[in-house]
């Protein structure tokens, strides 16, 4: 990761909760808020506009909500990395948004330093979903559209051993560390396969990876 800070968007509806987490990202040297926006429809201006590394993400807003603003945003050309903020772990709508491309999630009562450290992982391509989140994520997925077998075996077929390797772990939740340690390879290695399934298994974030390796009945 670079020396320089790590560029932060807000977007959230309650002005409250946009100051608090200025404030608390504001006493980390690492990390600079670069703007914030009351809806997702503003948001999408915004980080049009400063080009951010991490977008914090409402789920609930008017005029488009996170989710939409989640999926709109990572369709796009080197799309920042998005962390949804909820009030429940287990909102329908949070699992909706890590689908649409979301690298993770926060609760909103999630103590300062956990959301600094959340930021840095997603910043530096770290999931931040844990295997039982992602096993959540999967059925709740699968249980609303049917998977395509034949197609996720058709894109894993196309890695190499190795990759294949690496994606059943990020299939299991495993973080950069975690497989590096598994698959006795260094942490920038594992980043350079993850970077190569993003193109061959044509998906924009490690969830989609685990659904391709879920619908491929590898999983």
């Amino acid at each position: 990761m670079s020396e320089s800070p790590i560029k932060v968007v807000i977007v959230d509806d309650d002005p409250l909760v946009r100051s608090g987490l200025a404030m608390i990202l504001g006493g980390s040297r690492e990390i600079e808020v670069v703007g914030q926006a009351g809806d997702g429809l503003a948001g999408l201006e915004v980080v049009e506009h400063h080009r951010p590394d991490v977008v914090l993400m409402d789920i609930r807003m008017p005029l488009m909500d996170g989710i939409e603003a989640t999926t709109a945003l990572v369709a796009r050309e080197a799309p920042p990395a998005v962390i949804v903020l909820t009030t429940f772990d287990a909102d329908d709508y949070v699992l909706r948004a890590l689908a649409a491309g979301a690298s993770g999630f926060l609760l909103k009562d999630t103590p300062p330093e956990q959301i600094v450290e959340a930021i840095h992982k997603v910043a530096d391509g770290e999931p931040m979903l844990s295997p039982s989140v992602t096993s959540t994520l999967i059925q709740q997925v699968t249980t609303h559209q049917s998977p395509d077998r034949s197609d996720a075996l058709a894109r894993m077929g196309r890695l190499t051993e190795r990759e294949h390797e690496v994606a059943l772990a990020v299939g299991r939740g495993l973080s950069n560390a975690e497989i590096a340690a598994e698959l006795y390879l260094s942490v920038p290695t594992v980043k350079a396969h993850i970077g190569r399934l993003f193109t061959k298994l044509e998906v924009e974030n490690r969830v989609q990876i685990a659904l391709c390796v879920h619908d491929a009945g590898l999983a």
